[in-house]
This record gives C-alpha cells, sequence and structure tokens, in this order.
C-alpha cells in the first residue's frame, strides 16, 4: 500500500487500532500526535518512523524530543503546533482519533488543507456539524467515518439514493447496566461502570457507554454525517454489538452491517476505501449466538432523550451537553459525584444555556468553556438530593 497516514490521538484506543491496521497494511505513517503519553510515543516514533510527532503538553514534548534525539523524527509542541503540523503534513489520509472538543480545531484544519480525513471524534460533529461540513465542501475534502456505528450507516447508504431513505437505526450495546432503573444506578462504582460487555475502550467513552450519553452524541452526529433530521434516526438495543447499525429504504427492506465488534474494522475501511482487502479481524460467526434488539429505556438512561433535545433544538446545545457531560464524567471518575448526578448536572447546564441558532467557532469555544465552569460548580450543590 502506497497510501501517506497521519494519526491524532495515536496513543488512544482507537489511535493504536488504527496504526495496528496500517502496519498490517503496509501504510506509510508520516504523523503521530498525542496529548502527553510519551512512553507510548517513544514506542511509535521507534516503531512506525513518523516525520512528525506532534505533543501537546508542551513540558511532555520537551521530554520526548530528549528521549528520541536519535531519531530522524521532529517533535511539534503544544496544541496549536498539532493543528498547524497535520494541516501541512504530507499524508492521503489523516485519522482524527482525539478525544473530546479538542478534536474539532485539527478536524477544520485537516478539511480546511483539504485532505481525506478518517473522523473518529464525534464531538467534532457535535460541536460544529454546519461548519464542519460547509469547510470540507468548501475545500473538496473528504469524510469518512471512523465511529462503528457511522461506518456501518455510511456503508448501508451505498444502497440507495438518500431520497429513498426512511430512517438509520443506530444500534447500542445497553452498557453494563442495561436492565436497571434509575433508582438502581444511583450508588454505582466506577468499577462496575467501566466493566463494558463488549468493548474495549477508554474511560471517558466507557462512562458515556454506560449512561447512553454515547449514544445521544451518535445521534447529533449522524445528523451531520448523513444530512438527516432527528426525528429519522432510531435507536435500537443490541447486546451483541454484531449489527453495527442499520439503513431502513422506503421500501421497508433494512440493509445491516455486521461484523465482530472490533474498531480495526472500521479503521481499515476508512483506510482502503473505497476498496476492501484482506481482514485484520476475525471472521464473525453468525450461529454462535442469536440476534436481538429492544428499544432503550429512556427513563433509567436520560441522557438519551436530553441529546435528542439538544439535537431538535440546535445551536449551542450540543456544544453544553458534550462539556458538561464532559466534566462530570470526569468529576464522576474522580469519584466526586455519583453515576446519575452525571445527567443531573448535564442537565441543569442545558437548561442555563442561552442559546444561539447559529453560533461561529468563537461562540462554541466560548459556550464550550462557560458549559464546563457551569458543570464543575454544580457539584457544590446538593444536586445529588435532587435540586435539577
Amino acid at each position: 500500500m502506497n497510501k501517506k497516514i497521519a494519526v491524532l490521538g495515536s496513543t488512544g484506543s482507537v489511535g493504536t487500532q488504527v496504526l495496528d491496521v496500517c502496519e498490517k497494511l503496509g501504510a506509510r505513517v508520516t504523523l503521530i500526535a498525542a496529548k502527553s503519553n510519551i512512553r507510548l510515543l517513544e514506542e511509535q516514533i521507534r516503531r512506525f518512523k513518523p516525520g512528525v510527532c506532534a505533543v501537546e503538553d508542551e513540558a511532555a514534548a520537551s521530554l520526548l524530543a530528549v528521549a528520541v534525539a536519535d531519531t530522524d523524527t521532529k517533535i511539534v509542541p503544544g496544541y496549536d503546533g498539532m493543528c498547524e503540523s497535520v494541516a501541512e503534513c504530507d499524508a492521503d489520509l489523516v485519522y482524527n482519533a482525539v478525544s473530546g472538543k479538542n478534536g474539532l480545531l485539527p478536524t477544520l484544519a485537516v478539511l480546511g488543507a483539504g485532505k481525506t480525513l478518517a473522523l473518529a471524534n464525534k464531538e467534532s460533529m457535535v460541536l460544529a456539524g454546519k461548519i464542519v461540513n460547509r469547510t470540507a465542501k468548501e475545500n473538496g475534502a473528504m469524510i469518512l467515518p471512523v465511529d462503528s456505528e457511522h461506518c456501518a450507516i455510511f456503508q448501508c447508504l451505498k444502497n440507495g439514493r438518500k431520497s429513498e431513505v426512511k430512517r438509520i437505526i443506530l444500534t447500542c450495546s445497553g452498557g453494563p447496566f442495561f436492565g436497571r432503573s434509575f433508582e438502581e444506578l444511583e450508588g454505582v462504582t466506577v468499577a462496575a461502570t467501566l466493566d463494558h460487555p463488549t468493548w474495549s475502550m477508554g474511560r471517558k467513552i466507557t462512562v458515556d457507554s454506560a449512561t447512553l450519553a454515547n449514544k445521544g452524541l451518535e445521534i447529533i452526529e449522524a445528523m451531520h454525517l448523513f444530512g438527516v433530521g432527528c426525528d429519522m434516526i432510531k435507536v435500537l438495543i443490541h447486546r451483541q454489538s454484531v449489527v453495527h447499525s442499520m439503513v431502513e429504504y422506503i421500501d421497508n427492506s433494512v440493509i445491516a452491517q455486521l461484523s465482530v465488534p472490533d474498531m480495526r474494522l472500521p479503521g481499515q475501511y476508512a483506510l482502503t476505501y473505497p476498496e476492501r482487502s484482506t481482514a485484520v479481524i476475525p471472521e464473525l460467526d453468525l450461529t454462535a449466538a442469536p440476534l436481538t434488539f429492544c428499544e432503550p429505556d429512556v427513563k433509567a438512561f436520560p441522557m438519551l432523550s436530553l441529546a435528542r433535545h439538544c439535537a431538535k433544538e440546535g445551536g449551542l446545545l450540543p456544544c453544553a451537553y458534550n462539556a458538561a457531560n464532559e466534566a462530570a464524567v470526569d468529576m464522576y471518575l474522580r469519584g466526586q459525584i455519583g453515576f446519575n448526578d452525571i445527567y443531573r448536572i448535564t442537565e441543569k447546564t442545558v437548561q442555563k444555556t442561552n442559546n444561539v441558532a447559529d453560533p461561529d467557532i468563537g461562540e462554541i469555544l466560548e459556550c464550550d468553556k462557560l458549559a464546563r465552569c457551569a458543570a464543575y460548580s454544580y457539584k457544590e450543590t446538593s444536586i445529588s438530593d435532587g435540586d435539577t
């Protein structure tokens, strides 16, 4: 394979799996970037020999530069340096696997440079989907979704015209607390929350999968990626995580994409698109277990309904939802709030957000900042006692 690849978020769960695919298929990695994990970055530099390695944490960048002084890799420090280097890098395809809202500006930098973007950072679309799509269109850039669900939808949509689509069906594992009531979730531990039944992911996204906030974010992402309204997106619980998503057409036929749950497959699909390549994941055994589906319990997992509200209202509310959720998850992982407080804090933050119908990047980033500050302040209140 002659493709040159850049991987942002190279030390995270998705990033490491993407690099594994690149190695197996013989793609050349020209740039890697991460926040501060210099131990793993050094390993990746020596393994893949990229020309550039961007490190968001400037102190970590200085330490890494000393550690890899015997290599030819240039170390670029700082968040701005990462955005600039990815826009200028020699790459045919850029994976954005950065976690959280920090993925937005790199997304815009990649698309602004007219490069093909393999997007695993859903927050880019949640915060600024209209701006992201406009930037891609103005610069002739392509977006290939790497989230397993959106990659599945992308493939299913190849079977008909947009005017023929009746609905998109996002599947959801249900997380580790499937079947429990809201009241039963009050005291669940962080350890139990991080014990996902199917996927191996980072801590933040694993918590999001437990609250169903992740699926809420994916609804908003799908709206922008595929140009459909919120009402055209249905969520179904599918415990086996074999059917990654579906598209139903106006003739009531349903096209689905199935595979073993392995993030290397959507990473591979983006790498080889529009062609396919020999598998890097195990074969699916359709006889192993029955495939089941059911409706989500939105009373037990209200983050899903709150996301739909934000999606319908639009403007700054999706940004406020994401920012407050990130702050609340951080507090939960630190043991500062309870599991259901993630919803309470996010809802309160969204309610108090002054919405703007068509915000620019400056307004979005300011909303993100204010929503985070508000969310962190709410942990000091008696929110667990019902102050919503």
